[in-house]
């Protein structure tokens, strides 16, 4: 398990993470902005699963069952997205 520090980094981490979502759209145009927070939103979402849901510390199987699980989710919005036009 992890010490409070790196938790305490995590944590600074994800404020700054949160902190560029608003910069982006204060600087930059409205689709580097939204390009720029998906993939600020990818690596918030690692760092919380792998630390704070403590995957970082699981065998890597259980990893890529949470992995497919999410990508399976990915298809059924796509999939409830295209039904809905």
């Amino acid at each position: 398990m992890a010490d409070v520090r790196t938790y305490a980094l995590i944590y600074v981490v994800l404020l700054a993470l949160g902190t560029g979502k608003f910069a982006f759209f204060e600087f930059f145009t409205y689709e580097i902005a939204l390009a720029a927070t998906i993939v600020l939103a990818v690596a918030k979402i690692l760092l919380i699963a792998g630390y704070y849901q403590h995957l970082i510390e699981e065998p890597r199987s259980i990893t890529y069952m949470m992995g497919m699980a999410v990508f399976m989710v990915f298809l059924l919005t796509v999939a409830a997205g295209y039904s809905i036009q």
